[in-house]
C-alpha cells in the first residue's frame, strides 16, 4: 500500500514524527507536510505566488518533502504535481482536537479533503493537546477497526479524535463548534485573537464533540461534497 502522509503542524513536528513510525508498518510512506506551522488554514491554496518544495532527511529511509505551503497544498503538489500516485492519505497526528464545527477550520482534515477530490480515500488523526500517548497507543487499534468495518467504503473522509484517556471508539458525527475568538484590539491598530472555550456539553455519544470531550475515541465520516440535499431536493420542486 502507498501512504501519503501530512499535516498542518509541520514537517519536524513530533505528531508526524510518531506517525511515520507507526505508518511505514503498513506499507510504501511518502511525506509532503508544510516547512513551517499551518494550522487553522483550513483550505486554502497558494495559487498568486511561487513556493518552494524541498526533499528532506528528517525520516531517516522515508521519502520526505517540505513544503513552504499549506497542507491541501502538500496534497496538491503530491498528487497533481509530482503525479505520485497513493492508496491512502493520513493527515496527523495533530496536536489539538479537530472536532465539530471547528472542523471547517482544520488544515489537518482540509489534506484530507483536496485528498477527496483527488479520488483517494484518507483519515485524519488528532490527539488531545497534551499528549501524544493516547493516539499512538490506539492508532493501530482505530486503523484495524475502519479497515474491519471497511468505513473507507462507504466514506471518503474518516476524521478521528483521540481523548487524553480512554480507548472506546464511538462512530460519531459533527458537534457544534467548541471554540470561538475574542478580539483584543491594540493601541497599533492590530488585533489579537483570543482563544475561548464554548464547550458545556450535551451528552450526546452521536457527537463527536461530546464523545471526545468524555474519553471516548471518535470516528466521523466526513465527505467535501457540501450540497443541502435536502433544500436540493425541495429547491428542484
Amino acid at each position: 500500500m502507498r501512504i501519503l502522509l501530512t499535516n498542518d503542524d509541520g514537517i519536524e513536528a513530533e505528531g508526524l514524527r510518531l506517525l511515520v513510525q507507526w505508518a511505514k508498518g503498513l506499507g510504501e510512506v511518502t511525506v509532503f507536510a508544510p516547512k513551517v506551522q499551518q494550522s487553522a488554514k483550513s483550505h486554502s491554496i497558494q495559487i498568486h505566488e511561487t513556493y518552494e518544495v524541498k526533499k528532506s532527511d528528517v525520516f531517516q529511509g522515508i521519502e520526505a518533502y517540505s513544503v513552504d505551503s499549506t497542507p491541501a497544498d502538500c496534497v496538491r503538489v503530491a498528487i497533481l504535481g509530482m503525479k505520485k500516485q497513493f492508496d491512502l492519505v493520513i493527515s496527523g497526528i495533530n496536536c489539538g482536537p479537530n472536532l465539530g464545527g471547528d472542523i471547517h477550520y482544520s488544515g489537518t482534515v482540509a489534506a484530507c479533503f483536496e485528498a477527496a477530490i483527488c479520488g483517494v480515500k484518507s483519515i485524519a488523526l488528532s490527539a488531545a493537546f497534551n499528549s501524544f500517548e493516547n493516539a499512538v497507543k490506539n492508532v493501530g487499534r482505530v486503523y484495524d477497526e475502519i479497515v474491519r468495518r471497511r468505513m473507507l467504503d462507504f466514506a471518503e473522509i474518516v476524521n478521528v479524535n483521540f481523548p487524553d484517556k480512554g480507548d472506546d471508539i464511538l462512530v460519531t458525527r459533527m458537534g457544534p463548534a467548541i471554540y470561538t475568538d475574542e478580539f483584543e484590539f491594540l493601541p497599533n491598530g492590530h488585533i489579537q485573537p483570543k482563544l475561548k472555550c464554548l464547550y458545556e456539553g450535551t451528552a450526546d455519544p452521536e457527537l463527536d464533540t461530546d464523545a471526545t470531550m468524555t474519553g471516548h475515541i471518535s470516528v466521523t465520516p466526513l465527505r467535501y461534497d457540501l450540497t443541502d440535499l435536502t433544500a436540493f431536493e425541495r429547491m428542484k420542486g
